[in-house]
């Protein structure tokens, strides 16, 4: 049985989850490649004094890791919230086959700021749990503004 785009945003969400608990910004993702998840990952900027280590850096050089190789176009990227520019720009660079994003990050989210920066054959779907995702991302900055 093939698994759907919301098992796997699901299991992103268990990594946004883990981020929000370490007070990181709760985003999570996951890389899947032939149905099986092999990288899991979510923000470590804070944890590691790091502003490079957003979920999708960490989730995109696991996965190359363990396949190998730095080209992902086999592969497809779940995130919790729509990249930044600079995620988008690895997100291209690895030329990953699909991106599946939660909610759209109007502020500071790719598509506001370099629409065409992913690869031209990156699939994108977006929307997938969009609500429960910027629940999540509202909750932790509701309770940090407090």
């Amino acid at each position: 049985m093939a698994l759907d785009d919301s098992y796997y945003m699901k299991q992103a969400l268990l990594e946004a989850h883990k981020a929000g608990e370490r007070g990181e910004v709760p985003v999570g993702a996951v890389v899947v490649c032939r149905d099986r998840i092999i990288a899991r990952a979510h923000n470590l900027t804070e944890t590691l004094t790091d502003v490079t280590a957003h979920a999708e850096m960490q989730a995109i050089t696991a996965a190359a890791a363990t396949l190998g190789g730095k080209y992902l176009n086999e592969c497809t990227l779940y995130v919790t919230v729509e990249p930044c520019v600079m995620c988008a720009g690895a997100i291209a660079w690895a030329q990953m086959g699909r991106l599946v994003f939660g909610a759209e990050d109007e502020k500071r989210g790719y598509q506001r700021y370099a629409s065409q920066a992913l690869h031209p054959k990156t699939e994108v779907v977006k929307g997938i749990l969009a609500d429960e995702c910027a629940v999540l991302m509202k909750e932790f900055f509701a309770a940090r503004r407090k």
